[in-house]
């Protein structure tokens, strides 16, 4: 039997010699990108590289996601290597997809790549006869929070529960059989100076859309006749704005309404203005707290003009707490490949992410490598150093999995034994679900 470090060494070996591969799956991904439940061709993309590496698998998974497993020797732990599929909507991306806008601005193509440089790397080298429990490679769909209207209506067309690609995948029962799961985000020098880290929590989120509802008059002959749906829209921001003073600042609340349509001729009063906005806190009931005096402020300000306001709140991701037994496992390997300097901790984000979803309910490590250039979410964002966003990444999920199954998997059990989940399964779905709501307020009755 190898020693442990013969066999990372073995892995890394294995993942250097598919380099031009594991590179080729992560740029082919940045020029087809594809936007939330519909990652057909990068699902595809995924399957083929399973099959390569001579994995079952399972796909069209919370409509297109896909999962392969690599069953060790003995049983133990299944450990969850995760990769999103999904780009975003940035238009003015070079790389952008010309029909939808959609662009690979925030790294999900390099977390696929290290995914999938991660099956090749263990698959080749009969790493399973030597590891107690399971490795599951989890493409996962929709993680960005984007054309909330269409993925609403998957909802109402019962195609889906969620928005979101883990939640969604959580209420399929898709990660009854992990016991923890990890995955690696993209950074850059505009992000962190770091080349490897992680934020100790996230935030999380709900969102709401909103319609106010007046009646249309002439602006020029009659506004008298009319009621301003338009004035309503900006007093409502006005009584959000008159809020934040009442947010504790230990919550790390955010909350940033637009007005998405403001009226439709400049000559007649704003009959329909509608506005969208996401409610984030670092807890569940502080998001739940905000929310309720966002919605106290756009019923006022529907009363103060005499309108209607009608309120849809869908739920958006958890917070995120990052593990600390599976942070210790990762800040060993990235500073195996990039220098014990390499590596720093950073204190609660204002972002959000729906592996915090996961977090809720089993052990989650979602941290940050380097390896791009350009601002999160913006058109200057990309892969700059091939080396470090793509088989880097790979290289660490990979002996990450050997660290946490090795041994008869004592550091896994050990997450597991010594990590409490916030709530169950099933509480979990209830409280999201709950979120789900539709309120309409008539301001002039």
């Amino acid at each position: 039997m190898p020693e442990k470090e013969t066999l990372k060494n073995q892995v890394c070996e294995a993942i250097d010699g598919r380099r031009q591969r594991v590179i080729g799956v992560g740029e082919s991904i940045m020029d087809a990108p594809e936007l939330g439940f519909k990652e057909v061709r990068t699902a595809q993309k995924v399957q083929e590289v399973f099959e390569e590496a001579g994995l079952s698998y399972e796909s069209d998974l919370a409509l297109t996601g896909v999962k392969a497993v690599l069953r060790g020797k003995r049983p133990g732990p299944t450990v969850a290597l995760m990769g999103e599929l999904d780009a975003l909507v940035v238009p003015d991306h070079p790389r952008a997809d010309a029909e939808t806008g959609a662009a690979h601005a925030c790294g999900h193509n390099a977390q696929i790549a290290g995914l999938m440089g991660a099956a090749l790397g263990l698959s080749s080298v009969n790493v399973a006869e030597h590891l107690a429990g399971n490795v599951v490679f989890f493409a996962v769909p929709a993680e960005e929070y984007v054309e909330i209207d269409y993925r609403t209506s998957l909802v109402k067309e019962g195609k889906t529960s969620f928005l979101c690609g883990k939640a969604e995948l959580i209420e399929c029962g898709k990660f009854d059989d992990v016991d923890m799961a990890v995955m690696i985000h993209s950074t850059s020098p505009e992000r962190s100076p770091r080349s490897a880290g992680l934020p100790v929590s996230t935030n999380g989120f709900l969102a709401k859309s909103i319609k106010f509802v007046g009646r249309a008059a002439h602006a020029g002959v009659d506004p008298e006749n009319g009621v301003n749906a338009l004035s309503a829209a900006q007093l409502a921001l006005s009584a959000i704005d008159a809020q934040r003073a009442t947010f504790r600042d230990a919550d790390c609340v955010r909350v940033h309404p637009i007005i998405t349509k403001g009226g439709d001729l400049v000559n007649i009063v704003p009959q329909e203005v509608r506005m969208e906005t996401y409610v984030r806190a670092k807890t569940p009931a502080a998001i739940l707290d905000a929310a309720s005096k966002v919605d106290r402020a756009l019923r006022g300000a529907a009363t103060a003009l005499g309108c209607k306001v009608e309120i849809e709140t869908v739920p958006g991701n958890l917070p995120l707490e990052n593990n600390s037994g599976l942070a210790a496992v990762f800040r060993e390997n990235a500073c195996r490949l990039f220098g014990n300097d390499a590596y720093g901790e950073e204190p609660h984000a204002g972002g959000s992410t729906d592996a915090g979803d996961l977090s809720q309910i089993m052990p989650v490590l979602h941290p940050y490598m380097t390896g791009a250039r350009g601002t999160h979410h913006t058109p200057g964002w990309h892969i700059a150093d091939q080396d470090a966003g793509y088989v880097a990444p790979a290289k660490t999920l990979a002996m990450m999995a050997i660290d946490l199954l090795w041994d008869d998997a004592q550091v896994a059990r050990k997450v597991v034994e010594e990590n409490s989940p916030a709530m169950t399964k099933d509480a979990y779905l209830a409280q999201q679900k709950a979120v789900f709501r539709t309120e309409e307020f008539d301001g002039a009755s």
